[in-house]
């Protein structure tokens, strides 16, 4: 019997989320499915486009949370507040 392998199963394989025997399927399925193969394609790119984003918080961000953490002393622990 062939297995069936789904868009989500190639997202599990391109984050190492599979079994071994799994990634020997998933790989052949690859091959055989040009539909698959360009959405693993399409996949890879968008997490290395992903794996390159760099948020940096702003200077004022920064100054906020250093004065906020100021009002504390250092032995005693800060109440967190919802």
């Amino acid at each position: 019997m062939t297995k069936t392998f789904t868009y989500d199963d190639v997202v599990r394989y391109l984050y190492a989320e599979t079994s071994e025997n799994e990634n020997d399927l998933i790989v052949e399925a690859l091959a055989l499915n040009e539909d698959l193969m360009n959405f693993y394609m399409d996949s890879l790119e968008i997490q290395s486009q992903m794996d390159g984003i760099v948020r940096t918080p702003s200077d004022v961000t920064i100054s906020e949370v250093f004065k906020y953490s100021q009002q504390f002393s250092p032995k005693q622990p800060a109440a967190l507040s919802c």
